[in-house]
């Protein structure tokens, strides 16, 4: 075990040869060398300007991570964005080394419970544990390893994996569970030890186990995705009894983002919205997965839960998420709100939201990250609320209204540099 460097914080991506976790790490490595900018990032905006000191410096983050696929974090970013590429060549060019050095350090994840698609794009040498339990202790042991090996402080686990179907298995112990986390808990040990195969939809999900694993050991997990991972319940306990810290669901990147921004318009004008219609295209490989109903339907119930909390009641939705292959990681939204003002006039507002998904999710995992490290150094541990800005779904939301969102989390960073 090499001497511990308070001074290096492991970053452990679950899906790092990715578009997401790829754009991210390209970024990470942009950053530390000075060759970008903040731009795009929210611990980099005006607001904080005058309190950046409270924030991890970018060198501090060391990457690791897993992955079910071959191929290179090189190639990925090298052909972002498909026959529009999304990325300077020259500025990959500059990181290559970084991204060798990082390719090195990626071990085989699990496909447990992730759904026949997703399992029939992996063609790494993955393990086939009898038990979920059996899976949990090798992923643990990786990142232990991780951490001994080059002396880090401690680890910041962000799922960016693709979408995993939802889990009848998970959702029949949650059913059953309530909210009751003990119970939960019991029931959920019973699930660790039972043995059934790795593509067996009774198994525990992927998601669910990388959790557990970061958990258990004091981590924080961070659920960049709609998948199960760590629910309410259990995040709560698991953080009581491990000190650890936990938040999630499925990064705000795009149209979502703007249903944040725009339902609380219309719901403090008192415009009734009769109907929201939200077309979603692009062609990556999440959207591969995605053409999935089983996996798709995690992602629609995601994009379409906000609308009814902030505007109080439930207009009439429909959204579609479609592949289009020629898009690459360039996705466009059309959104058609239809609504009634003042003596019932029905008018509607149209927009169009164009860009690369990679490009507007990877700077997300680094404040994410930048910040839940933040929120370690000050002893935080539990769900971490103030996050809530950056999630479709965010676990525990008093509010999905956007500013009211980034004023919480603007709030607490104003804390954390009062030592508050």
């Amino acid at each position: 075990m090499k001497k511990q460097n308070k001074e290096k914080t492991g970053l452990w991506l679950i899906g790092a040869r990715g578009g997401v976790a790829s754009t991210a790490i390209l970024g990470l490595s942009a950053l530390q060398a000075g060759k970008t900018d903040g731009t795009g990032l929210v611990t980099e905006n005006y607001d904080f300007k005058d309190v950046s000191s409270v924030f991890p410096a970018w060198s501090e983050f060391f990457v690791g991570g897993c992955e079910i696929r071959t191929g290179s974090i090189y190639d990925t970013v090298a052909t972002l964005g498909g026959i529009h590429p999304a990325i300077r060549s020259d500025l990959i060019q500059a990181c290559k080394r970084d991204l060798a050095a990082i390719d090195s350090r990626l071990v085989p994840g699990t496909i447990r419970g992730s759904g026949k698609c997703i399992a029939s794009l992996a063609d790494m040498d993955l393990p086939t544990e009898d038990a979920p339990a059996e899976t949990v202790a090798r992923l643990e042991s990786q990142m232990k390893a991780f951490v001994d090996q080059n002396g880090l402080s401690s680890l910041i686990v962000v799922n960016v994996s693709s979408t995993e179907p939802v889990n009848a298995a998970v959702q029949s112990i949650l059913e059953k569970g309530g909210n009751d986390g003990k119970k939960l808990n019991s029931l959920w040990d019973k699930a660790l030890n039972k043995k059934c195969s790795q593509s067996s939809e009774s198994s525990l999900p992927a998601s669910s186990l990388y959790g557990y694993a970061a958990m258990k050991n004091g981590w924080t997990f961070i659920n960049f995705t709609p998948s199960t991972g760590v629910p309410i319940p259990l995040g709560d306990l698991w953080s009581e009894q491990y000190g650890s810290a936990y938040m999630g669901f499925d990064g705000k990147t795009g149209e979502t983002l703007m249903k944040s921004v725009l339902a609380p318009m219309f719901r403090n004008r008192n415009f009734n919205v009769m109907s929201w219609v939200g077309h979603n295209i692009f062609g990556n490989l999440d959207a591969v997965v995605l053409d999935d109903p089983a996996n798709k339907s995690a992602k629609v119930a995601s994009k379409d839960r906000l609308l009814g909390e902030i505007l109080g009641y439930r207009p009439q939705t429909l959204v579609t998420i479609e592949r289009i292959n020629s898009l690459g990681d360039w996705k466009t939204a059309w959104d058609h709100i239809h609504f009634q003002g003042f003596l019932g006039t029905p008018m509607a507002l149209q927009f169009t939201w164009e860009g690369c998904d990679s490009i507007l999710a990877a700077p997300l995992v680094l404040d994410l990250s930048r910040l839940a490290l933040t929120a370690r150094r000050r002893g935080q541990t539990g769900r971490l609320d103030f996050l809530s800005s950056f999630f479709k779904s965010p676990q525990g939301a008093s509010t999905h209204d956007f500013a009211r969102q980034y004023l919480a989390l603007y709030d607490w960073v104003m804390g954390a540099e009062n030592g508050k």
